[in-house]
């Protein structure tokens, strides 16, 4: 005789049914929540897939770097990144930078990646050497960068001659010209501004300083000669007298510093241009001998040029 009462029964095979229930909702939520995550698929088989390189700008959003992931077939649903962004508490740390996705990896990964600034891409090592010219650095930026807009880089206002700061950088090869010149002008920054006062007690301002900096870039060979050089340089212009540089002709027929830097100088010549040594020295030549010679008049200096120059 069953002694089981018909309510426990009851209740026996709806809770047997509920854990059943269960299992499969989970199961369900188990296989979409895989699914989502992994990798989308499309026309190309695995093996013949490309990686997709994308470029995260400066101040770029999470939704547009997501929206981006998605549209380039990276991920499936730039939804769901976001959300493990911000989980994880990762959505805050995407740094600026090119990032190559290789072929079928899941949003996981790609998450990892962002979080991690890991790029799976070297960047270009490029040098601005000093004295080099806002033409010359888009060359070299040209010649390295195959999407490089020199347009906008020379139209930018950042742009000055002058100050854009000779150094080596490393540039990811989708790298904006806007991030590039950020990049070159904090430099530049980051070596200024522990100068200031001494600018200051120079006389000159800050523009002055870096024109004749850019003179000296053309017209010394170093640190020997450019303060010495310097201090004759400022000297003429205090004394009402031409430059008369060949490094910028204009020296020739008018007074005073070029209106605009001509060269992008690096720390020694704006050294010296801040700091020139006092002499009683007017004149000066590169002789053939590879060295500077001084003269405090001008007879001295035609003396130089017949001995050193002929």
């Amino acid at each position: 005789m069953d002694t089981i009462p018909p309510e426990t029964k009851k209740t026996s095979f709806l809770r047997s049914h509920a854990f059943v229930y269960l299992l499969f909702f989970i199961s369900l939520i188990g296989i979409w929540g895989f699914y989502i995550t992994s990798a989308p698929t499309n026309s190309q088989s695995i093996a013949n897939r490309q990686p997709v390189i994308i470029h995260v700008a400066d101040g770029e959003s999470l939704n547009a770097v997501t929206v981006d992931l998605q549209t380039r077939n990276v991920i499936r649903n730039s939804t769901v990144l976001k959300i493990l962004l911000k989980v994880l508490k990762l959505d805050k740390q995407i740094a600026r930078g090119d990032y190559m996705f290789d072929k079928n990896i899941s949003s996981w990964r790609v998450t990892w990646m962002l979080a991690r600034g890991d790029h799976h891409i070297d960047p270009i090592k490029i040098t601005f050497k000093e004295g080099l010219t806002n033409k010359e650095i888009a060359d070299i930026l040209s010649d390295k960068l195959s999407v490089f807009r020199r347009d906008l880089f020379e139209s930018d206002e950042k742009a000055r001659q002058g100050y854009l700061f000779p150094d080596t950088y490393f540039f990811f090869p989708l790298t904006t010209s806007k991030e590039i010149l950020s990049d070159v002008t904090a430099n530049f920054s980051k070596h200024i501004t522990p100068l200031e006062s001494d600018i200051a007690k120079s006389g000159h301002t800050l523009d002055e300083i870096i024109i004749m900096a850019s003179i000296l870039e053309k017209e010394a060979k170093g640190e020997d000669d450019a303060p010495m050089i310097a201090g004759i340089l400022w000297k003429r212009i205090d004394k009402g007298m031409p430059l008369q540089v060949d490094a910028a002709r204009e020296t020739y027929t008018e007074k005073g510093l070029p209106k605009v830097a001509i060269s992008n100088p690096g720390m020694v010549s704006i050294n010296a241009s801040i700091n020139p040594t006092q002499s009683n020295y007017l004149f000066y030549l590169h002789g053939k001998d590879g060295r500077v010679h001084f003269a405090e008049t001008y007879n001295e200096h035609k003396a130089n040029i017949a001995k050193y120059l002929k």
